[in-house]
């Protein structure tokens, strides 16, 4: 009899611990939680963290997060306003405002995630089917360069930069975010920023792109080969005009000196044969008799030629008689 008492004592401290551990839950910080009885919830959110009490057996507790939690979209292909084609990829930050509304309309994050796709797509690809692509490259804040930053611009690039931005980046961002939260808060859920991470062309249309930024770069480097060259050219000329004028001057200054100089030279031989015409004579007729002589050639002359005058002069008993008359005329 002891012994059945005992253990039924013990069954019921058994049911008791079973029934305690089952009516009592802890929540934890960052987190929110919903009870629910027969999967219809139960109460209002719990949001205190620490240790709380629900109906053992018959409720469960369905916990969800506080914190914010992170949307990453599939890029996707998009045509803009002018008919470009690009890629988009978006990212969101939300979180979880109503988790009754939460559970009951998309039960899970997965499904809160599934949702977030079909809304935020459709919204960013209205906005950026309806927005020019220079609008989804800049902010409006965007100042145009300086003039010296566009010389190296064609003049059709030049104008599309200076022209002026209606909506920029942040504009459209904006929009996508207020459009967004027309809708999502149905599900619970609070929509807390949307951003724009990456644009880039498709790959069609950026092979045309990289074509067309390639020709430019080859047209400004032809353009600074031609501007070179030109340069070059004038640089020669003006080398070739100073080395001729430079050389001008130089053999003008060579014969003024060459001619001061045979002038001075004729002065003086005049000056020095002056003094004695007789000398200079016989001096003259002595070199021409040197320079006549030739082995290869013969010179026939008459007997009474003066081109021997002073050899036919000579007598062989005063051989220096000629010459000591033309020493004493000096």
């Amino acid at each position: 009899m002891k012994f059945t008492l005992k253990a039924a004592l013990i069954a019921i401290a058994v049911v008791f611990a079973i029934a305690l551990y089952s009516g009592l839950y802890t929540l934890e910080e960052g987190q929110q939680a919903i009870v629910v009885q027969f999967g219809r919830p139960v109460g209002e959110t719990v949001t205190e963290a620490g240790l709380h009490v629900k109906l053992p057996f018959v409720q469960e507790v369905r916990r969800f997060e506080k914190r914010l939690l992170v949307w990453d979209g599939d890029p996707n292909q998009v045509p803009t306003k002018g008919r470009e084609f690009i890629w988009v990829d978006t990212t969101a930050r939300w979180r979880i405002a109503d988790a009754k509304k939460f559970l009951e309309n998309v039960a899970s994050e997965e499904g809160a995630q599934s949702r977030l796709n079909d809304i935020l797509d459709s919204v960013v690809r209205d906005q950026v089917s309806s927005s020019e692509l220079v609008e989804l490259v800049r902010s409006a804040s965007w100042e145009v360069p300086e003039d010296d930053a566009l010389k190296e611009i064609p003049k059709e690039r030049e104008e599309e930069l200076k022209r002026e931005i209606a909506r920029g980046r942040e504009e459209i961002t904006r929009t996508i975010l207020a459009e967004a939260r027309k809708i999502i808060p149905q599900y619970g859920i609070e929509l807390v920023d949307v951003r724009i991470k990456r644009l880039d062309y498709v790959e069609s249309v950026r092979e045309k792109v990289y074509e067309r930024m390639i020709s430019e770069r080859k047209r400004i480097a032809a353009q600074f080969r031609s501007e070179g060259e030109g340069r070059s050219a004038e640089i020669l000329g003006t080398m070739e005009k100073e080395l001729r004028q430079i050389r001008s001057t130089a053999y003008r200054r060579v014969q003024e000196v060459q001619g001061q100089a045979d002038a001075d030279a004729t002065r003086i031989y005049g000056n020095a044969y002056n003094k004695n015409p007789e000398f200079y004579a016989f001096l003259r007729t002595l070199e021409s008799y040197k320079e006549k002589t030739n082995t290869n050639a013969v010179l026939i002359l008459t007997t009474d030629s003066d081109f021997y005058q002073y050899i036919k002069e000579v007598n062989p008993g005063h051989a220096q008689v000629p010459l000591a008359r033309a020493s004493g005329r000096r």
